[in-house]
This record gives structure tokens, sequence and C-alpha cells, in this order.
């Protein structure tokens, strides 16, 4: 049977460079990076040869690069750091309806500290707007938290106008206001620049990069105070203690170095494929749409919605010949539910149940593709003919 990966935005396979220069990290080059011997200086150049990569993806300085365990981890030291560092200017932030959890749940965390969380809404093409957020601003705003690209619907939200309200506010008198971006979904995947972007912090991840799970960084921006997480020792300029994964940190920055270097031609590949595949499946099965802006996304997402199937038949159907996708639901308390994204697009519920995305990389190809349009119709059809919500639809119309 044949298999075709179409979940990138969940995770990636290591890239072959990648695995390999990781390798000696694990066996002769083993030393600790905060040694002072030939073993623990091996270990610190390869870290700091890793920086300096992850600092070039991005447009950063190395000195700006913190490495820590994946993007929740950077996006909790990015958002509880930046609170708990300047909470004597304000208790106020401002995030998105459809922000990954690692942003929901630390903004939650903190209304239970006395925080104000305001939540702004993306309507049906899945975009901030830039009026909600002057609205929302207020004197006691200390962080704005937007991503930059969605992990269900590829949205790209405009951080660079919202940086440049950030400025604005900051020439105004407001000095003590800060923009996050978790940009996991987006780094490695379009050109990310964060001096264009204007951002104070970003969130990025190996394994949405062909890179190593377990690993990830923050960007701090030179001059912005954070409050450390974990404490411990004085790894990563004090932002983040504990000793540095030598292998996994390696393994990022060989999977940025790979990224950079073939981030354009990439990126052109993967939108030709995608379009290819959103044209064929729209020709193919009726009653289908593409979730959120069909423009203004990340080139990899592709995120439909199905109209009288269930995306949880979808996707155990598909397994079963070979092809791997996620559904628009997410399981809480036993019960199944859309998913904060589509809910918040202001998808009906049959459609939210119904939707699946369909993710792809470097390595998909046009085969891959041709298989899943070959074989999705048919399961579309059989799923529809069991549906009572589609029988209830012909009665209607008898």
């Amino acid at each position: 049977m044949r298999r075709v990966y179409l979940d990138n935005s969940a995770t990636t396979r290591v890239d072959p460079e990648v695995l390999e220069a990781m390798l000696p990290y694990f066996s002769e080059d083993f030393g600790n990076a905060s040694s002072t011997h030939y073993w623990g200086q091996r270990a610190r150049h390869a870290i700091e040869e890793s920086r300096q990569r992850v600092a070039h993806l991005i447009n950063a300085q190395p000195s700006e690069i913190a490495f820590v365990s994946g993007g929740t981890e950077a996006d909790n030291l990015a958002i509880k750091g930046i609170a708990e560092a300047h909470c004597a200017h304000g208790h106020h932030i401002i995030t998105s309806e459809i922000e990954h959890n690692a942003v929901r749940q630390s903004c939650g965390h903190l209304e239970k500290s006395g925080w104000k969380v305001t939540k702004l809404p993306v309507y049906s093409e899945g975009v901030v707007r830039l009026k909600d957020l002057r609205n929302a601003l207020t004197d006691e705003t200390v962080l704005i938290t937007i991503m930059h690209a969605n992990n269900e619907i590829g949205t790209l939200q405009p951080i660079g106008e919202v940086a440049d309200f950030v400025k604005e506010r900051r020439a105004q008198g407001q000095k003590h206001l800060f923009l996050h971006t978790d940009a996991v979904q987006s780094v490695g995947k379009i050109p990310v620049d964060v001096q264009s972007l204007g951002v104070d912090l970003l969130s990025l991840s190996a394994h949405k990069i062909h890179g190593p799970k377990g690993i990830g960084a923050l960007y701090i921006r030179k001059g912005v105070r954070i409050e450390a997480q974990l404490h411990g020792g004085h790894h990563e300029r004090d932002r983040r203690s504990g000793t540095e994964s030598v292998p996994l940190i390696v393994g990022l920055g060989k999977a940025a170095e790979l990224a950079s270097l073939h981030l354009t031609e990439r990126a052109d590949q993967i939108r030709r494929l995608r379009d290819y595949f959103e044209a064929e499946l729209s020709r193919r099965i009726q009653s289908i749409a593409v979730n959120g802006d069909p423009e203004r996304r990340v080139p990899n997402v592709s995120n439909f919605n199905f109209e009288h199937c269930e995306g949880e038949g979808l996707q155990i159907s598909l397994d079963l010949k070979g092809i791997a996708v996620s559904t628009g639901s997410a399981c809480s308390s036993g019960s199944v539910e859309p998913s904060h994204v589509l809910v918040a697009i202001g998808l009906p519920r049959e459609l939210g149940h119904g939707s699946i995305r369909f993710s792809l990389c470097k390595d998909t190809s046009k085969e891959d593709l041709d298989y899943v349009l070959e074989t999705l119709p048919g399961i579309v059809e059989k799923l529809r003919s069991i549906s009572p919500l589609a029988h209830q639809r012909v009665n209607a119309n008898v």
C-alpha cells in the first residue's frame, strides 16, 4: 500500500543531512557545553555555530537567540517572561482568537493571576484587523501576542502593520509595550525577517522544518528584558537554565541552514503543488471549500471543509488507504468539538466537524497528491451516502 504523509504542520521528517550532523554529538563530541575542557569547548563551538545559523534564517543577531525545548516553551517564556518583567507598567495582554494553545493557555494562566486578556476577532478570512487592535489597546497593555501563521488554516497575520502601530504607541510614550509572534508555522516556509516584521520576540521550532523534536528557539530583541521561567544556572545568557542538548541544537542549526539555502525554491515548488491539488480536488468533489483566506497564507497548508462528512470519518478512511491528514476537531473532556480556530472564523458546526487539513512539505510529490485525488472522492461519496445530514437535505428538496 502506498504511504502519503500530508500532516507536515504537525511534524516533519528529520532531513538526512540534519540527522548526520547530529550523530557525532551523541558519541565522540558528547561534552557539556558549560565545561572548559576540550570536550566542553567542542560542544560550545557547535552550539554557537548553530545559534548563528538560526539567527541568519530570521535575520537576527546570534546573541538574540535563546534555545528552548520547542515552540510551546518559547511561547511560555515570551508571554510570562514579559508579563513578569513589566507588570509594574500594566496588566493587560492582547492576543487573537486563533492562537496555538501554548499562547492561549499561557494567557489563561496569567488571567488567573489578575491579568486582563483581550482576544481579537479574525472574521471569516481568519485575519485580525488593525482597527480592532487600536480599539483594544489601553495604557495598561504590556504585550501583544499574535501568531504569524495559523497552524490549522495557514492564514498570515499583518504582523508588520501591528509592529508599526506598536512603534507609534511607543513614540507617544507607551515605552513598555512589546510585540511577540508565534512563527512556528511560518519560519522556514516563507521568508521571515525579524527586522522587517519589527517584532520584539518570535518563537520557532525545529520539528516543523525537518529538524528534531524537543528543540526550538525564542528570538528576543536586544534590549528587551524578560523574566526567566526556569532557574538553576546561567545558561542561555540567564534566559533559560538547563544543560544544553547539543545534538538537538545542532539539528536545529542544520535545519535552519538548509531552510535558508532552499527557502524560495521550496516555497514555490510547494505552492504549485498545493494549488494543483486544490484545483483538482474542487473539480472532482462537489460542496467543498477552503477554510480561511485562500490567498493570504503559507504555501504548504490546505484546509478544506467537506459538506455532509465527518472529519474523523475522512481521516480514518484516508489512514486506512495509507494517507495521513489531520482533522478540524479536537477531543476535549470526552466530547469532540470543532477546533477553536474553525469556530473563530464562523464556520458552521457541521462544516467544522467536516474539515480536513492537508499540509505539504519539500518531500511531497505530485504522485503523492494524485494518489490522494484518486482515493478521496470515493471516500467522500461513501461517507455522504450514510450521512443523516445528507439524507435530510435530499428529503427537504423532494
